[in-house]
């Protein structure tokens, strides 16, 4: 994914999860019910916020964590999967739940392709950053010597700020010397 969550936290592939309606202690507990050690939390604005390895080796949990079991009582969670796959280089991807149900998810590697209960939740936001609709494919896709991939960290940090923007994510200071609780 972007280099600002690689160099904060070398060596680990992780998540970032937001929890709009509880502390970054509940969060914080509530991941580590799911078997998945914050490396740092705190909290910001409406939001709490955590980042963990995405997989618990030590544990042999190598599954996708149910995030939806954090909040069923009508809170909110984000969830950015920086490296689902790495090693065979797959895409970052995005879901938002709100009361434990899935109202959108999608891979980075494919914006268009959006599920759950509403597909088009954040449709007009992604339209205006030009990451969907007419404006989204790059002009230069066809020139010659052109490689799209060259551009695709500056795609992805506009996808990023968008979702951060609607959902007014607040700005964790990510590092691993933030106190994880």
């Amino acid at each position: 994914m972007t280099d600002w969550i690689h160099h904060s936290f070398p060596g680990h592939e992780v998540n970032l999860v937001f929890a709009r309606g509880m502390s970054g202690d509940a969060l914080a507990a509530g991941l580590r019910a799911l078997s998945r050690e914050p490396l740092a939390c705190g909290e910001g604005g409406e939001w709490a916020w955590a980042v963990h390895d995405m997989l618990n080796p030590e544990a042999d949990d190598y599954d996708l964590v149910n995030y939806p079991t954090l909040r069923t009582d009508g809170g909110e969670i984000v969830v950015l999967v920086t490296e689902p796959c790495s090693a065979k280089a797959h895409g970052p991807d995005f879901s938002y739940y709100r009361d434990g149900r899935p109202i959108l998810h999608f891979s980075f590697e494919d914006v268009g392709q959006r599920v759950g209960d509403n597909p088009d939740f954040l449709s007009a936001e992604l339209l205006a950053a030009n990451l969907i609709g007419p404006g989204a494919e790059c002009e230069a896709a066809e020139d010659e010597g052109h490689d799209c991939f060259d551009h695709d960290d500056e795609d992805e940090n506009r996808l990023v700020k968008a979702i951060a923007d609607f959902f007014v994510l607040p700005s964790p200071p990510l590092s691993a010397e933030v106190v994880a609780r």
